[in-house]
């Protein structure tokens, strides 16, 4: 189909054209695109406006579906992709963000799990706490065994996840919370770190009150079983704490929620303590709720070098007139979620753009004037989503559970949405608008795409491309310069003052990346989605001091990454011609090695896996047999003793090979010492991984020789892997990832 548009109404970059094609445009029974980008927001105008039918019967809609449409296809304002995806057609179910309760029984949590995949089909994410779950070893009064511990169930939830995958338009992603003083919160804290379990989980340790007061005074806290109510045991904090902050260092997992700040914000305490939140972390929500989100484009509010606060209220107050809308035209996965929904009628508007606002206000993101700016920015959409919210309710009726909220006690006004602000993460949204992330800073200044051809093409941010020309220093070579590093903060040929203005991600210190979210979150309802991000060489400490400033400066949670902290890295296009002369030459086999003999079930019969090492005790080979098997399950095996062999004598890191193999799904799975075994590449991961990382056999934590090379190629800081959907790299950002060449996105 020809997607052109009137170019008069909406102005669209080849790349948010890729991005509507690629994931929100209609398509027919064959697959094919079958609608405008401007049919795309008509149907969804037209689609959220017929809402106001159900206060005022035979209205006519035209006037709201226009003001919806409009500043949609100005890019002012975007809602949640479930709404641009879904409003208007068979699906209807336009959130974004559930969370679902786990009590502790068998009942409760493989119903969670059904409704999990309820939801993630109809294309939203899910938040849960476990901390209700009995520990590992507790008793089961039923059948007089012992408990297996929330990590386990996680484990089950999160192939569940695997299975579903959304059908390919939003992958289902996670948020998995567990208390800090649950017997297991040692095993929790410890999940993640082989960096192939939990891969549809963000996880973070609810933190409370008693203990970072214990932290303060470094005391022992208590913790108790959730089952029975009693103290089961004491735990150093500061060793807890010290825990937390190493395994983030490693590879950004766990982050961590401030717990009693979510529920020092909440709305109705009356109905229950927030204990979970969505899987990035910004939207906290009680039990069977869901939220709609949408953000408004602050680079479309700066005129002349000032802030446009007429326009920004005009659209702050038309976009909670759409939210509220989507919640009447939600179609619901099921009962229990919409009854909550609906009686606390949540909306959560946020901002994207805001380091577009920043430099054409000519201001440094990390500035004291900069976070001033964050303040009022925010400060004046609270106040506005506010009054539109009170607007409402004069001609609607405030939300259901207004009268045991905490805005009735306080006498303030009289609210139709239980809350109006969230700052979540947009990026895709961001991609389609044309504007920087969220309330990130610039993830480049300029960067190397490669199109279909193998051609290689700089793409540069396009305000600086505009101010380098201007000002004279622009020339085709200093741009090739700049793709390659990412960043202008070395090249002395562009004047300070701009250098200072068009910073990057990895150019600014951490700390700046908390004074700003702090600065957001102040005048926020719900939470901000954020990531602080680190140099590769920061230390422990460094990750530390974030933690702590971000509870001293009242946030409500932190997410962190720290360059190439984790194992998946990708090439980039610069260093492809060094990547192919360098090539890895496989050690020699010597007469004699030594090894161990392991025996695994899988689910076609008894595995043998013969494990060798060299003089250093580092892994050399692999071999296997099965029972008598032969044929194609012989050959095949014989071909993953082989590349597996190969990739040890080549030095490839241990962890990547695992990571390759493990998961790899067969028909025919099994279960092994209470672990599932998805096949027998999967027991072969597990094997190695026992043996070499978790064993007494030596193996060096070193990176391998690609992992090596493609450490030195990460020029970005934020790449965490490979796109899923176009190969291209993913970035670490606003507690997610997202990929900036087909706009795939995690969460």
């Amino acid at each position: 189909m020809d997607l052109s548009y009137n170019a008069s109404t909406i102005k669209l970059s080849p790349n948010s054209l890729k991005v509507l094609k690629r994931r929100y445009l209609k398509r027919d029974e064959s697959g094919n695109v079958v609608e405008t980008p401007e049919d795309m927001f008509r149907r969804v105008a037209k689609n959220i406006a017929q809402a106001d039918l159900l206060y005022e019967p035979g209205i006519d809609t035209s006037k709201t579906e226009e003001e919806f449409y409009q500043i949609m296809t100005s890019l002012e304002f975007l809602p949640n992709s479930p709404t641009l995806m879904n409003a208007g057609r068979e699906l209807q179910q336009l959130s974004a963000c559930f969370v679902l309760p786990v009590d502790d029984s068998m009942e409760s949590i493989f119903e969670a799990i059904k409704n999990t995949a309820l939801i993630h089909k109809s294309g939203g994410g899910t938040g849960f706490s476990f901390s209700r779950i009995r520990p590992k070893n507790d008793v089961v009064q039923t059948t007089k065994g012992v408990s297996s511990g929330p990590v386990s169930f996680m484990m089950v939830f999160d192939a569940a996840t695997e299975a579903i995958k959304q059908g390919g338009t939003r992958r289902g992603a996670n948020m998995g919370i567990l208390r800090v003083d649950h017997p297991d919160i040692l095993e929790f804290i410890n999940v993640k770190t082989s960096g192939h379990i939990l891969n549809n989980f963000n996880i973070s340790v609810g933190l409370t009150r008693e203990f970072m007061q214990a932290l303060k005074e470094n005391l022992d806290y208590e913790l108790f079983n959730p089952r029975t109510k009693r103290l089961q045991g004491k735990l150093n904090a500061k060793k807890i704490f010290d825990l937390i902050v190493e395994n983030a260092w490693k590879n950004g997992d766990p982050g961590i929620i401030f717990l009693d700040r979510l529920n020092e914000a909440n709305p109705t305490p009356a109905l229950g303590e927030i204990e979970s939140t969505n899987p990035c972390g910004e939207q906290p929500l009680l039990p069977y709720e869901s939220c709609n989100l949408g953000s408004i484009n602050l680079a479309k509010i700066a005129n002349n070098g000032a802030i446009d606060y007429k326009r920004f209220s005009y659209i702050i107050r038309t976009a909670v007139h759409f939210l509220d809308n989507v919640i009447d035209m939600n179609k619901y996965p099921f009962k229990k979620i919409e009854e909550m929904t609906k009686s606390n009628r949540k909306i959560g508007l946020g901002i994207m753009g805001f380091t577009d606002l920043l430099i054409k206000l000519g201001i440094p993101y990390n500035s004291d004037e900069a976070i001033s700016v964050a303040g009022d920015i925010m400060d004046f959409a609270s106040r506005e989503s506010k009054l539109a919210s009170s607007e409402l309710a004069a001609k609607r009726g405030t939300f259901k559970n207004f009268e045991n909220s905490i805005y009735n006690k306080e006498n303030n006004l009289k609210l139709r949405n239980a809350t109006t602000t969230t700052i979540a993460p947009t990026g895709t949204l961001s991609i389609i608008a044309g504007c920087s992330s969220g309330i990130e800073p610039l993830f480049a200044i300029s960067y190397t795409r490669n199109v279909l051809d193998n051609d290689e093409l700089p793409e540069v941010y396009e305000p600086f491309l505009e101010i380098a020309k201007r000002e004279g220093f622009y020339s085709d070579e200093l741009m090739r310069e700049i793709a390659k590093k990412g960043s202008i903060k070395n090249f002395d040929v562009i004047p300070d003052k701009i250098r200072k203005i068009f910073v990057t991600a990895h150019d600014i210190v951490p700390i700046w990346h908390i004074k700003m979210q702090a600065a957001f979150q102040r005048f926020t309802d719900n939470a901000v989605s954020k990531t602080v991000n680190f140099s590769h060489d920061a230390t422990v400490k460094d990750v530390e001091e974030v933690y702590l400033l971000a509870y001293k400066l009242g946030c409500k949670g932190v997410t962190i990454y720290r360059d190439r902290s984790r194992d998946k890295q990708v090439l980039n296009i610069d260093n492809k011609k060094t990547a192919q002369t360098d090539r890895i030459s496989p050690k020699p086999r010597p007469n004699i090695t030594t090894g161990t003999t392991t025996k695994i079930g899988t689910g076609c019969g008894n595995l043998y896996i013969i494990l060798n090492v060299d003089d250093e005790g580092q892994p050399f080979e692999l071999f296997t047999q099965m029972g008598k098997a032969g044929g194609c399950a012989a050959s095949q095996l014989e071909a993953i003793g082989r590349l597996v062999s190969l990739a040890f004598r080549s030095g490839i890191d241990i962890k990547s090979i695992i990571e390759q193999l493990s998961s790899i799904r067969c028909p025919s799975p099994s279960w092994e010492k209470g672990g599932r075994i998805f096949s027998c590449a999967d027991a072969i991961a597990r094997v190695i991984e026992r043996q070499f990382i978790k064993g007494k056999s030596k193996i060096s934590n070193e990176p391998g020789v690609l992992d090596v090379q493609s450490q030195k190629n990460n020029k970005f800081g934020n790449v965490v892997g490979v796109c899923p959907d176009c190969s291209g790299s993913l970035q670490h950002e606003e507690g997610c990832v997202v990929c900036y060449s087909c706009g795939f996105s995690k969460c």
